[in-house]
């Protein structure tokens, strides 16, 4: 089975695949996570908009019958009966206002709470299932467009949960109250109103729906953007050396027109549609007023559900509904774009809370063990120094095997796409404390056998076997906790130095930390930083030199104490002299330990055990330093400096 990320959201209107299968299904989905999320904050927010909506409708019945009151006493000049009659009615709206403001300040700040709240869950929803996910996915995405899911895409979904939605349905609640209270009062008249308002969505449904389609091209155009700019940030470096600015400015113009071409389109159809909906209320507003004198003068029948006559105390509520109508018909109107925009931003959000989470069948793990003289293993809790593997069977029993570093591949193939293989049919076999080096020219495959060895990758056809146990069966995050592994790109996190070394074991101690820092050679270059070890480290060390960074990372690999080591051009960024204190150490690092080197300087791998020399993904030689000299193949030319790797 699929291994689960630690947020499992509810999901609604969903395609194969867990997309979601329209905007109608996003919107569902985030509406059930919202629920889910706050079960009691939401409906209580939800009452509080309605009540609020209810009460701005209301007046409009109150000045009906305050307008019928006056018109009653004007008839028959008792204005004493007006006041008994139209105080308890201003006193009723003064209440039912005051607790409307009460309902409309609670849902304000519940709404701040929800969002905010809303948010936090969804980043870290987003960021922990990111680190669920495989290292495909991350060799297949540009790192902006994934940030840009944090920043665009989660304010564009803040502005529909806070904004867009509560907004979106407190007009429709006034709609749809006015609406009622209009045909009490007289449906020829609203009848004429509604004509009107379809006209209204209808330019609604047309500018809308253009402004939606480049709101939408927006979103990815301002992704890619994202991509671009931080792509070039980190290669800035390379792009002085080979001075391509110009080159780099035409190409961030290209999709920065991009980009200005669809948020133009988008903002003109947006920003046209508010002023026609408006007028087009304001004329609907003068028919009404016009059409309606003259049914006044003209005495006509009224037809209704008050069974009132038409007369002044309707005409007057009636208009002043028909703004109210008209204008929340507008926000109405005004809401799609948020709702569009919010809606392409949840899609992108959820596109990556849908990305596939690593594949992990293996039941196999790694624990602490200790082992008698008689070679019996038992399991404990304490860091003995040494491992097993626990390997849990079908008929309900349980074995240990040591943990001695013995990694085999058998036949195995590999391709990156389908069709275009990287390994053929490679066989690696490697003694508990050997030391494995992989030659040859960039892209030949030997970083690629690493991978698959801590299986960042999986296999197309062949085996590989830990300790005699197949790799499929040996949980991902205990097969990579028995490996330490030094890249060629070095990384280093915000934090001091301390804290970078122990991040490859996190309970260790200062004492420990120091040290492996001594092992790598680092130990001595540490001390002469400002404070130390606890000299703070941002922007991947960008305060050291490549070489220092480097000596960190070998550290931070040491104090892990691996049994087995995976060093992929672990010295390549190390002068000559500093690679001569780097390498004892390594030597030191790399006794009793099962070694993987990968490296372009020969000299590095010289002591090695054995020596495979990769061409395009095959295994072309292999043996000890003195027998690949002795063939003189393809290794002795490259020592010999007949042709170079490269």
């Amino acid at each position: 089975m699929n291994k689960q990320k630690s947020f499992n959201p509810p999901k609604g209107g969903m395609a194969p695949g867990g997309r979601p299968m329209s905007k109608k299904g996003t919107l569902k989905r985030i509406l059930k996570m919202l629920i889910s999320f706050y079960p009691v904050l939401v409906p209580v927010t939800a009452c509080c908009i309605l009540f609020s909506a209810a009460a701005s409708a209301m007046p409009s019945i109150f000045t009906q019958k305050i307008i019928e009151v006056i018109e009653k006493c004007y008839q028959s000049g008792d204005w004493a009966a007006a006041k008994e009659e139209i105080l308890p009615k201003i006193i009723l709206l003064i209440v039912m206002y005051s607790f409307s403001i009460i309902a409309i300040t609670t849902q304000t700040q519940l709404m701040a709470y929800i969002t905010q709240g809303f948010l936090s869950k969804m980043r870290c929803s987003m960021f922990n299932g990111m680190q669920t996910l495989p290292i495909r996915y991350f060799d297949t995405n540009k790192h902006g467009d994934i940030m840009s899911h944090y920043t665009n895409d989660i304010d564009t979904l803040r502005q529909l949960i806070s904004q867009a939605l509560p907004s979106l349905l407190q007009s429709s609640v006034i709609v749809l109250c006015v609406l009622s209270i209009m045909i009490y009062y007289s449906i020829p008249m609203t009848l004429l109103l509604l004509c009107g308002v379809s006209l209204m969505l209808v330019v609604s449904k047309k500018v809308g729906g253009g402004s939606a389609k480049y709101f939408i091209r927006q979103q990815k155009s301002l992704g890619k953007a994202e991509g671009y700019i931080q792509e070039i940030m980190n290669g800035q470096k390379v792009v002085k050396v080979f001075c391509h600015e110009d080159e780099c400015k035409a190409d961030f113009d290209e999709i920065n027109n991009a980009l200005y071409e669809d948020s133009r389109r988008a903002h003109a159809y947006a920003n046209i549609l508010g002023p026609v909906i408006m007028n087009i209320g304001n004329i609907l507003y003068v028919l009404i007023a016009m059409i309606g004198g003259v049914y006044l003068i003209s005495g006509l029948p009224n037809f209704s559900l008050s069974g009132m006559a038409f007369g002044i105390s309707i005409l007057v509520p009636f208009l002043n509904m028909t703004k109210q109508f008209t204008g929340n018909v507008n926000q109405f109107s005004q809401q799609i774009n948020a709702i569009v925009m919010g809606l392409a931003g949840a899609d992108r959000i959820l596109s990556l809370m849908d990305e596939e989470s690593e594949a992990d069948e293996g039941y196999v793990t790694l624990v602490n063990a200790e082992i008698d003289s008689n070679g019996n293993i038992a399991e404990t809790n304490e860091r003995t120094g040494k491992w097993a593997w626990k390997h849990p069977h079908g008929d309900g029993t349980t074995t240990y095997t040591p943990l001695a570093g013995d990694v085999r591949m058998v036949e195995v193939d590999f391709a990156y796409e389908e069709g275009k293989d990287v390994l053929h049919d490679i066989s690696v076999y490697a003694e508990p404390g050997q030391k494995i080096a992989f030659v040859g020219a960039t892209g030949a495959g030997k970083t690629t056998i690493t991978n698959l060895i801590n299986r960042f990758y999986d296999i197309a056809d062949g085996k590989i076997r830990y300790d005699g146990i197949n790799i499929n069966k040996i949980k991902k995050s205990d097969l990579r906790r028995s490996l330490g592994i030094v890249l060629q790109e070095t990384n280093l996190f915000t934090g001091t130095v301390m804290e970078n070394i122990r991040y490859g074991r996190l309970d260790a101690s200062e004492e420990e930390c120091i040290e492996a820092a001594r092992l790598a050679g680092a130990d001595d270059f540490i001390r002469r930083l400002p404070n130390g070890y606890n000299t703070e480290l941002s922007n991947n060390g960008a305060n050291l030199s490549q070489g220092q960074r480097q000596l960190i990372a070998i550290a931070r690999a040491a104090v892990a104490d691996p049994p087995v080591m995976i060093l992929d051009e672990a010295t390549s960024s190390i002068d000559t002299r500093t690679e001569a204190i780097v390498q004892k150490g390594m030597d030191k690092l790399m006794e009793g330990r099962t070694v993987f080197v990968i490296a372009h300087r020969l000299s590095t791998v010289m002591n090695s055990d054995v020596i495979m020399v990769l061409d395009h993904g095959r295994i072309i030689e292999r043996g000890n330093h003195n027998d690949l000299i002795a063939q003189k193949g393809t290794y002795y030319q490259l020592y010999t400096g007949a042709f170079e790797l490269e």
